[in-house]
C-alpha cells in the first residue's frame, strides 16, 4: 500500500501539473490532440484488437457473463465508433471560458460567471475499454487532467488505447501527463486514488452497484455517483401498441449488458385488458426470460418473480414485469424500486406524459423512446464519462460541459465599497 500511495503521488503531482497548464489551453490545440488521437486509434486498431484479445480471454477465464463480455469486446465497427466519439469531441465547442451569466449592479460592478475546468478528475470504471478514449477526451476538451483506473478484465484493451491519447497529447505539444492510465491490476490502487484529496478534485466511478458503493463509502475526494440502471418501460393504457412493440424490445434486446438496457416493464392494467399479452410474448419470442408477477406469472413461458427481482441491475436477457393501477401506480413502482437513472412512458396521451415528467425525479425521462438512448453520444456530447444519477453538479449524460465549474469576474473602474 506504501508503494501504490507512492504511486499516487507520483500521478497525481504530474496530472495537477498538466491540469495548470490545460487550464488556459488554446482550443485548437485541444482538437488538434484529439484528432490526432482518433487518427492513431484508427491506425492501431489491429494492435487494440490484438490486446482485446488477451482481455477476452482472461475474463472468460474469470466467468464474466455474456453481457459482460460484451461490454468487454472491441471489434473494428467498436473501434471506428471510438474514432467518431474522439472526432465529434474534437469539433464540440470548448466548453471553457463561457459566459455563463453577465449582469451589472448599481455600485457599478460588472459580473461574469465564466466555466473553469474542474481541475483533475479520477474515473475508475469496470469492463468498458471504450471510457478510455471517452473519458480521456471528455476531461480533455474541458480542460481537466484525468487519472483513469480501469478495470483489470479491460487492462491490456485500456493501455492500447492510451497509448493513442498519450500519442495525440504529444503530436498537439500538450504534457503527457494530462490523460494518465494506472499502470496496475492492483485494487490497491483504487483505495490510493479515493484518498488523494491532495491532487484529485472530483471522481467518477462507472460500474456496477459494488464498485459504486465502494468508491462511495471510501471516498474522501467529491463523486459524481453513476449508479446502476434500474431502468423501466411503463405501458400506460393509451400507448399506441405498434409503437409500444417497437420500443420495449428495442430498450430490452439491443444491448443488455449497458446501463441503459431496461429491467422492468410495468403495464397499466388497463393496457393489459385491451392487448393481452403481446408484449410478453415478443420478449419470450426474442429469447428474453420474463419473470413476472401475479397474474402476469400464468402466461406460459414466464417464471414467477421474486421480490428482488424487483430494483435489480440483470444485465443480461432478463426482464421482470408486473401490473399497476396506471401511471400512478406506474410511479409509485418508480419511486420505490428505481436508481433514478432513465424511466421511459408508452402513451399517446400529453397529460399523462406530462404528469410521469412532473412527478418523477430520474435523471432521463423519456416518452416513446427506448431507453437505449440513455446514452451521451445520443444526446450531441459525443461521448459521456457515465449517467449521474445524483443531484449534485451534474446529472445525465456527463459530457464536456459537465465537467465544468464556474468562477466570478468582476471589473469596475476604482470602485469602493461604502
Amino acid at each position: 500500500m506504501e508503494d501504490m500511495a507512492e504511486l499516487m503521488r507520483t500521478i497525481g503531482a504530474a496530472a495537477r501539473a498538466a491540469a495548470a497548464e490545460l487550464a488556459f489551453t488554446p482550443s485548437e490545440h485541444k482538437e488538434a490532440a484529439l484528432t490526432a488521437a482518433a487518427e492513431a486509434v484508427w491506425t492501431r486498431r489491429d494492435e487494440i484488437i490484438a490486446a482485446n484479445v488477451l482481455d477476452m480471454a482472461y475474463g472468460a477465464e474469470k466467468g464474466l457473463s455474456p453481457a459482460m463480455l460484451d461490454r468487454l469486446k472491441l471489434d473494428e465497427g467498436r473501434i471506428g465508433a471510438i474514432v467518431e466519439g474522439l472526432r465529434a469531441i474534437a469539433a464540440q465547442p470548448d466548453p471553457v471560458g463561457r459566459v455563463l451569466a453577465e449582469w451589472d449592479r448599481p455600485t457599478g460592478l460588472h459580473i461574469q460567471r465564466v466555466a473553469t475546468p474542474l481541475g483533475v478528475v479520477g474515473v475508475i470504471y469496470e469492463s468498458r475499454p471504450n471510457v478510455t478514449a471517452d473519458a480521456g477526451a471528455l476531461c480533455l476538451k474541458a480542460g481537466n487532467a484525468v487519472i483513469l483506473r480501469g478495470g483489470s478484465e479491460s487492462f491490456h484493451s485500456s493501455a492500447a488505447i492510451h497509448a493513442c491519447m498519450v500519442e495525440g497529447l504529444r503530436a498537439a505539444g500538450l504534457p503527457e501527463a494530462a490523460i494518465q492510465l494506472i499502470p496496475t491490476r492492483d485494487r490497491a490502487a483504487v483505495s490510493a486514488m479515493l484518498q488523494a484529496v491532495e491532487f484529485i478534485d472530483v471522481i467518477v466511478p462507472r460500474g456496477g452497484k459494488g464498485l459504486v458503493g465502494l468508491v462511495q463509502k471510501e471516498a474522501r475526494v467529491p463523486v459524481f455517483a453513476h449508479l446502476e440502471g434500474i431502468c423501466h418501460i411503463y405501458a400506460d393504457r393509451d400507448a399506441d401498441i405498434d409503437k409500444a412493440r417497437r420500443v420495449l424490445l428495442n430498450a430490452k434486446t439491443r444491448r443488455t449488458g449497458i446501463c441503459g438496457s431496461a429491467e422492468c416493464l410495468l403495464m397499466d392494467w388497463a393496457f393489459w385488458t385491451d392487448h393481452g399479452d403481446v408484449l410478453i410474448q415478443d420478449l419470450l419470442a426474442a429469447g428474453v426470460e420474463v419473470r413476472a408477477e401475479g397474474a402476469l406469472s400464468r402466461i406460459p413461458g414466464t417464471v414467477p418473480a421474486k421480490p428482488d427481482d424487483f430494483g435489480r441491475e440483470f444485465l443480461d436477457m432478463i426482464i421482470a414485469v408486473r401490473l399497476v393501477d396506471g401511471v400512478d401506480g406506474a410511479i409509485e413502482h418508480i419511486r420505490r424500486y428505481g436508481s433514478q437513472h432513465t424511466e421511459s412512458i408508452l402513451t399517446e396521451n400529453d397529460a399523462t406524459a406530462a404528469k410521469f415528467f412532473q412527478r418523477l425525479d430520474s435523471a432521463i425521462l423519456m416518452r416513446n423512446v427506448s431507453t437505449q438512448f440513455a446514452d451521451g453520444g445520443e444526446f450531441g456530447m459525443g461521448a459521456e464519462i457515465g449517467i449521474a444519477t445524483g443531484k449534485m453538479h451534474a446529472r445525465g449524460p456527463v459530457g464536456a460541459e459537465q465537467l465544468t465549474s464556474f468562477k466570478y469576474l468582476v471589473t469596475g473602474d476604482g470602485i469602493c465599497r461604502a
